[in-house]
């Protein structure tokens, strides 16, 4: 097997370079009440989306999203040779069932809130390597699905800690082949990092070590350096990750400055919208993505990107067994 395409322990560079063709995203009314609102244009004003479930409801979020970005790409289902999905669900049923009369060969992942860069890699892959020439990655959540799979349902209204984080209501999807403005240029792929956290609402501790691994991974296999791109973006650490991240990166010698932002901290006003530390969720780094950083690169504003979604991989049964939080962290590196 030729490994011309591999560099380092954990990245791999894309010779064809896969482009990004197109996107689709759909939030709920409060991520559209947020800092980036302008910028998501399909805003659902009914967290249900007419649904009779919120997990019906965030199947329903995949269905508009793919729509939206087979629009915005000028493809049809036919065109589309494979579609890398994943969820917070059980089983990943929010993505499969959202996704199931779409008739494309589907691949259900799972990455917790790193899905979407995990799926952004796969698809990359795909294509690069010749086994695919159009791809979608999506990946989406549900505040009120998430708090009754892994925390409590609504209606016992619990108190959330300051360290916890609001879970993204939205769904985003990117459509990849050839054709496109922004090149998809590497992919490094994250090692599960396990601290022992067990705080299960302080998954910003849990994720920031993984984000960290990654990044020192990235610029080791690279040979670059944070000065090289416009904007690096964590998926969702929040402020408390965030703060985390950034003490660990500055004792192994990485100098972050303003092109480092969160998008945990970006799509939401933790104090007007009291979401605490911020969001969270598949569709938090999805939707962030595909409707506000993807735009402004197409728009030219941004010329390099170094995307690094995060995700803890805890379940309510590892929790309720008292084992502590793994987490993970991809990077996707990105270019006009």
């Amino acid at each position: 097997m030729s490994q011309t395409k591999r560099l380092g322990g954990q990245t791999v560079e894309f010779i064809t370079r896969p482009t990004i063709l197109g996107c689709g995203v759909v939030v709920g009314p409060k991520e559209a009440e947020g800092p980036l609102g302008e910028d998501f244009t399909c805003a659902e004003t009914d967290p249900m989306l007419g649904q009779d479930s919120w997990e019906k409801a965030e199947s329903m979020l995949f269905t508009k999203a793919v729509s939206e970005c087979l629009k915005k790409s000028a493809l049809s289902p036919g065109d589309v040779n494979y579609m890398i999905a994943g969820d917070l669900l059980n089983q990943c049923t929010a993505s499969s069932f959202g996704l199931r009369t779409l008739g494309v060969p589907y691949l259900g992942i799972y990455g917790a809130c790193s899905t979407m860069a995990e799926g952004l890699s796969i698809g990359a892959m795909l294509v690069d390597g010749g086994y695919a020439s159009k791809v979608i990655a999506a990946a989406g959540s549900h505040f009120c699905s998430a708090e009754k799979q892994y925390r409590f349902p609504l209606e016992y209204g619990g108190q959330r800690p300051p360290g916890a984080q609001w879970t993204v209501t939205g769904c985003g999807a990117a459509a990849i082949g050839y054709g496109g403005n922004i090149k998809i240029t590497h992919t490094t792929t994250g090692r599960i990092e396990d601290m022992g956290i067990r705080d299960a609402n302080n998954m910003g501790a849990a994720m920031a070590p993984a984000f960290v691994s990654t990044v020192k991974a990235h610029f080791a296999d690279t040979g670059r350096t944070p000065n090289d791109y416009d904007l690096i973006v964590s998926g969702d650490l929040g402020a408390v990750g965030r703060e985390i991240a950034a003490e660990l990166l500055d004792k192994e010698g990485f100098a972050f400055g303003d092109n480092y932002k969160d998008c945990g901290m970006m799509i939401f006003d933790s104090k007007k919208q009291d979401t605490h530390a911020g969001g969270s969720g598949c569709g938090c780094s999805a939707s962030v993505l595909c409707g506000h950083i993807l735009p402004k690169m197409e728009q030219k504003k941004i010329s390099r990107l170094l995307f690094i979604a995060t995700g803890a991989l805890l379940s309510p049964t590892t929790t309720l067994q008292g084992e502590s939080i793994p987490a993970i962290a991809h990077a996707v590196s990105m270019e006009i």
